[in-house]
């Protein structure tokens, strides 16, 4: 059974950072792409960024270009995101979700496993 574990969530203040962890089980973590998305109250869901399964080749949404890293760790069968100069507008529960495949997509159709989330909340 493939499990996609999100962590590291929480209430920053503007200008802050943290940093998500996704901790993947149940399948073959290096044959599969990972990404994250967010879903803000009301709003659909929505790519931020993806990376390829060695980690070589990423991806961002524009939003968040610049400011959020995403990065693996395939001894430990996990991705992380680095976020860096929150903004109120990144409030939103972050997902990560893995994919097979050589490319990367921001289209959530792509996704095969998704996790449950985490809640992040940016303060002004």
């Amino acid at each position: 059974q493939v499990q996609l574990v999100e962590s590291g969530g929480g209430l920053v203040q503007a200008g802050g950072s943290l940093r998500l962890s996704c901790a993947a089980s149940g399948l073959r973590f290096i044959n599969y792409a990972m990404g994250w998305f967010r879903q803000a109250p009301g709003k659909e869901r929505e790519f931020v960024a993806a990376l390829n399964w060695s980690g070589g080749m990423t991806y961002y949404a524009d939003s968040v270009k610049g400011r959020f890293t995403i990065s693996r760790d395939n001894a430990k069968n996990t991705v992380y995101l680095q976020m860096n100069s929150l903004k109120p507008e990144d409030t939103a529960v972050y997902y990560c979700a893995a994919r097979t495949g050589p490319f990367l997509t921001s289209s959530t159709y792509e996704y095969h496993y998704w996790g449950q989330g985490t809640q992040v909340t940016v303060s002004s």
